[in-house]
């Protein structure tokens, strides 16, 4: 039985999984969709990026999780390949949905120099919040009306350490086994740093016919990639 620990991107929480979690939990598997410190029902925990990195591996650890599956989404790809070296066997293989990949040394803002000063400005005029995304920002993601609503009335602001803290690597993430789910409607190429990765042995790239958020537009479509990843 694979053990899938589901981690989703900026201001989201386990509630953005509760429709990906019945496929997965039907084909006989383990799932633990996580709220990272800071957000939605964690909201006034204090956080930095490695708080997001000790919260993936203390709900693999705590728990005693192996053959484990380990999918970040957006934002989440960076916690969430830090912590995939750090719980060593437990590890099957990590899913990144359409997401950051993390650089030793480097933050989440500094691997997106076009969106930096937008997201800093957020930060420092929301209190050291990034703030959520209104209805209009996701058009062109493949969303419905009512799915846009349900992400925007669950979105919570998203803690500005986590974004500005560099990213700690021991090894290459290219050594990790991989899965990089590229979602098209939200650019048909993957980042020039993912590209690099995929030219590897232990990395192969999938692709979704949506946008950015799969786990609410095609949610049985990505459960399914889910469990192929998990063989």
């Amino acid at each position: 039985m694979t053990e899938f620990v589901l981690v989703a991107g900026a201001w989201l929480g386990s509630w953005a999984w509760d429709e990906v979690v019945p496929e997965l939990r039907a084909a006989g598997h383990g799932t633990h969709p996580l709220t990272l410190s800071g957000l939605a029902d964690r909201q006034g925990v204090p956080a930095g990026q490695q708080t997001h990195v000790q919260d993936i591996v203390d709900e693999v650890v705590g728990h005693d999780l192996r053959d484990v599956v380990l999918v970040g989404h957006s934002y989440s790809g960076i916690p969430a390949g830090q912590a995939a070296e750090r719980i060593g066997d437990r590890l099957a293989r990590v899913v990144f949905v359409d997401s950051n990949v993390p650089a030793d040394g480097e933050s989440f803002v500094s691997g997106w120099p076009d969106g930096r000063a937008m997201v800093e400005a957020s930060i420092a005029e929301n209190g050291g919040f990034w703030a959520p995304l209104t209805a209009a920002d996701y058009d062109g993601q493949g969303l419905t009306g009512e799915q846009v609503a349900r992400i925007v009335g669950g979105s919570t602001p998203h803690p500005g350490a986590t974004l500005t803290e560099p990213a700690v690597l021991a090894r290459p993430l290219g050594e990790l086994p991989a899965t990089y789910i590229k979602c098209l409607l939200d650019g048909a190429e993957p980042s020039d740093d993912v590209a690099a990765l995929l030219t590897g042995e232990h990395w192969r790239l999938v692709t979704m016919d949506t946008g950015h958020w799969p786990m609410f537009s095609q949610p049985r479509e990505l459960a399914r990639i889910l469990l192929d990843a998990a063989g």
